[in-house]
């Protein structure tokens, strides 16, 4: 990689860094592109060379989150063969993650609104949902044609849950009575 590159992709990870701490402390709409500017030392125009605006880089963010979210969730699953188990495992790694306040803020209250549903599912489609699809449909348990439907279904009820535990006092009682929900909601 050249040195222009590679300072390019040096400006894009701190701006990234900079911009995903403050739209989980402040929310996309406290967030001003002033702000990040302030904070990264850039100028309006190095900004703009990298995003077009503040929902592009809100998006990047979410994109960086969500591969985040991908990569723990994946190392959470790995080594399990029964793919009920894995299922299990998955949505339980997701629901403990969800209490991070900066996924929390960023993907299920801010990207919602900030990308609209469509968009924000199409993100989802390529990390997270498209990993809770695949594994439903390794269970066999869904039956064929239905596992988009499940999947919807599904991911409501983890994401309802993971809001629940993140916004309860007693996490550990909470991550409890969710483990055993997703012990018999997803045991085929």
């Amino acid at each position: 990689m050249n040195l222009k590159a590679e300072r390019g992709a040096a400006t894009r990870d701190k701006v990234l860094a900079i911009a995903t701490r403050l739209f989980a402390e402040r929310g996309y709409d406290d967030t001003s592109i002033e702000t990040v500017l302030q904070e990264s030392g850039l100028s309006r125009g190095a900004l703009y060379h990298h995003y077009a605006g503040k929902d592009a880089l809100f998006e990047a963010v979410l994109e960086a989150t969500e591969s985040a979210i991908g990569v723990k969730i994946a190392r959470a699953v790995r080594g399990i063969a029964d793919p009920a188990a894995a299922l299990r495992a998955g949505a339980l790694a997701w629901i403990r993650l969800a209490g991070d306040p900066v996924i929390r803020r960023i993907v299920l209250i801010d990207a919602p609104s900030v990308l609209g549903w469509e968009q924000w599912r199409a993100v989802e489609e390529r990390y997270s949902f498209g990993m809770l699809k695949a594994a439903l449909e390794a269970t066999g348990a869904v039956p064929e044609g239905f596992v988009d439907l499940h999947a919807h279904m599904l991911l409501a009820a983890i994401n309802e849950s993971a809001l629940l535990v993140a916004r309860g006092g007693d996490t550990a009682t909470a991550e409890a009575a969710v483990e055993e929900f997703l012990r018999r909601v997803l045991t085929p």
